[in-house]
């Protein structure tokens, strides 16, 4: 296969996912702000949705305060930010396009088709009207965007570098996403005050409400009551999505994905490209969650990214064109 056309479906793999995983993270946020909180709890939330994909400060560049209005136009419709919604939902179409004849009718017309339907809710206010609908649309669209690839694809190289992508992405992003909430809840997390009475009440209500919208935001939270049938608590959170290889979005599943995939695109099994996830990946499998909230899970987590993005990097050098991450 040509380096350009993989190219091309690696991205649009991972800008459909990203896609999906922004939607999901402003969904959780737009739901959890209305429940009764402080200000200052609204806007550490919102605030939390640039940390992550490191938008902050081109957020500020623009707007003068944090608030759910402008990070929502921000996130969602701002043709500018290159990780908006609408950003890649274009990004994927124009990918999608430019290989339009390695692609199967079915996949082609589901991107070009969310492509025109995003644009036209936008301009008829379909997004400000209702945004919960909208990011379950996106959600929606991206799941149909999978499933009819693996279901017309042939299972050649082609299939092989889109799904690589995709989970390249989701592993990047839920990495991002657990650092994120976590760190915001390091107040509670482990070391938190004792509290009695009305107060330990409404601080257990807040950690539920808190842990469930994390669990949500990843489709987690049907399957944590499933796993360990308990009170959410916040190290089993973190173990559920970072070392189970039976959670579809862990680092664990997803790093399984990368490198299964990578194996079956790499001639040569001892290139260090496919060494190097497959470290990653044994770390996650024999890891203990006791042991990486011990020696610090932002560290960790800083680690990890900063290793997937190493990864990425392999990834295109060996088999893609050269192209700087966004």
């Amino acid at each position: 296969m040509l380096s350009r056309t993989a190219d091309h479906l690696f991205w649009m793999s991972r800008y459909m996912e990203r896609a999906e995983n922004t939607a999901r993270m402003l969904n959780v946020s737009y739901e959890t702000s209305l429940l009764p909180q402080s200000a200052a709890a609204v806007e550490a939330g919102w605030e939390g949705i640039l940390s992550i994909s490191e938008l902050l400060p081109s957020y500020l560049a623009l707007y003068k305060n944090i608030n759910p209005r402008d990070v929502m136009a921000f996130m969602v419709r701002d043709e500018d930010n290159p990780s908006s919604i609408i950003s890649c939902l274009r990004a994927a179409r124009e990918n999608a396009r430019a290989v339009r004849g390695t692609l199967t009718t079915e996949v082609w017309e589901t991107q070009n088709q969310t492509w025109l339907e995003v644009n036209r809710m936008l301009k008829s206010g379909e997004f400000e009207r209702d945004p919960g609908q909208f990011f379950e649309w996106v959600k929606f669209r991206s799941h149909l965007s999978r499933g009819v690839t693996v279901g017309t694809m042939l299972m050649d190289e082609s299939l092989y570098f889109m799904r690589m992508g995709t989970f390249l992405e989701r592993a990047d992003n839920t990495a991002r996403l657990v650092d994120v909430k976590f760190h915001a809840m390091q107040n509670d997390f482990f070391g938190a005050p004792n509290y009695s009475g009305v107060e330990a009440e409404v601080t257990q209500e807040y950690d539920f409400y808190h842990w469930s919208a994390i669990l949500r935001s990843v489709s987690g939270f049907e399957v944590y009551r499933k796993v360990y049938r308990d009170v959410i608590r916040p190290e089993r959170v973190a173990e559920l999505l970072i070392l189970r290889p039976d959670m579809p979005r862990s680092l664990h599943a997803s790093l399984n994905e990368v490198v299964s995939n990578l194996a079956l695109v790499s001639h040569d099994r001892e290139s260090d490209t496919l060494r190097h996830a497959g470290r990653l990946r044994s770390e996650l499998a024999f890891g203990r969650i006791d042991e990486i909230l011990a020696t610090g899970l932002h560290a960790y987590l800083t680690q990890f990214l900063e290793r997937v993005n190493v990864l990425g990097g392999r990834i295109s050098r060996e088999f893609l064109m050269p192209q700087a991450v966004s």
